[in-house]
């Protein structure tokens, strides 16, 4: 009896098993999504050829296909995915409802106000931009907490002042836009969208280095995170400081989501659509951070691919793309729902 409860502590969980299959199975898609959008451009490059480039054999020619003008765009629209589905799955999992959402509550509204400012009203660079998004972003979490306030915070009435508040905000976003000069609202409109377009390693670096530094953050709350979703009165008797806990994985969240808008503009439904996906292929209690951030960077550079062939010669943001689909999951996940 003693061996067989001693294999069951040691036994990994089936669970636990079939998410780390599913982090395997996403990494290895998003692996050869990389080499095809590495691949693929007016110079077009045999995956082969791709991969010599990057274990450092490429000629000349690949090395400025691959490594100048393609690589960069990849590593940030993996690094904003993956951004993206972390906080979706931190507030979906706070709220305990599939719209909670930063995209849906409001959050990702706010660092797009904040970034509209800095580029509307002060013409900042995109460091100042970062800031501004990131000040954003924080400032309406806080605003969004304080509303729905009521004795504790319960996840439908998060949700319901979020959308309020986001309702304000594109209000706000929208004054700015009209009263702006139009070299700015041309530069706005573009980052509005959510576009990797034109970036490169210089905006790469300060959005690696944020995620350094945040993925840490978010994994230590996880536990925390697990325990709150059992509600707040289980969460307590098992020792877990409910509002203090609620509120770091808030400011968290909301870092993620701003520090991803400041990288490539208000990318929609992203945050929504990667933990539920995610969470079906796992089928696994708890919020599911790791598996949502390989969800999200997949989505991302998913969409950025289609959206690229689409286009042809010209340039498509790849927000317009993951709105297309984000939206119909939206519509499907209602109807499903009631």
């Amino acid at each position: 009896m003693t061996q067989l409860l001693t294999k069951a502590r040691t036994a990994p969980h089936p669970a636990n098993r079939r998410s780390l299959l599913v982090c395997v199975a996403l990494a290895v898609a998003v692996v050869v999504f990389g080499v095809l959008a590495l691949g693929t451009g007016s110079i077009a490059v045999a995956p082969l050829d791709v991969v010599r480039t990057l274990l450092g054999n490429g000629s000349r020619i690949t090395n400025f296909a691959v490594l100048d003008l393609r690589l960069p765009r990849v590593l940030i629209a993996l690094a904003v995915g993956a951004a993206l589905g972390m906080s979706g799955a931190v507030f979906q999992s706070l709220s305990r409802n599939p719209l909670g959402s930063p995209d849906i509550i409001g959050f990702n509204y706010g660092a797009t106000t904040g970034g509209l400012l800095i580029i509307l009203l002060f013409g900042g660079g995109t460091l100042a931009v970062s800031g501004g998004a990131l000040a954003g972003g924080l400032v309406t979490a806080l605003a969004v907490y304080l509303l729905a306030w009521q004795r504790g915070v319960r996840g439908s009435r998060l949700v319901l002042v979020g959308i309020g508040v986001s309702a304000i905000l594109q209000a706000v976003n929208f004054y700015l836009i009209v009263n702006a000069q139009l070299a700015d609202v041309a530069r706005a409109t573009v980052w509005l969208t959510g576009s990797l377009n034109n970036l490169g390693w210089t905006q790469f670096w300060p959005l690696a280095i944020a995620l350094v530094a945040l993925i840490p953050l978010l994994l230590a709350g996880t536990r925390r995170l697990d325990m709150l979703e059992m509600g707040d009165d289980a969460a307590a008797a098992l020792g877990v400081p409910v509002e203090r806990s609620r509120v770091y994985l808030l400011v968290v969240g909301t870092a993620a989501c701003a520090i991803a808008t400041a990288a490539a503009g208000p990318i929609a439904f992203v945050s929504l659509t990667a933990p539920q996906l995610a969470k079906r292929l796992t089928r696994a209690a708890g919020a599911g951070i790791l598996p949502a951030a390989w969800m999200g960077a997949l989505l991302v550079l998913a969409a950025d691919f289609v959206a690229q062939r689409i286009a042809g010669s010209s340039t498509l943001p790849v927000g317009v793309a993951t709105a297309a689909l984000g939206g119909a999951y939206l519509g499907w996940l209602l109807w499903r729902r009631r």
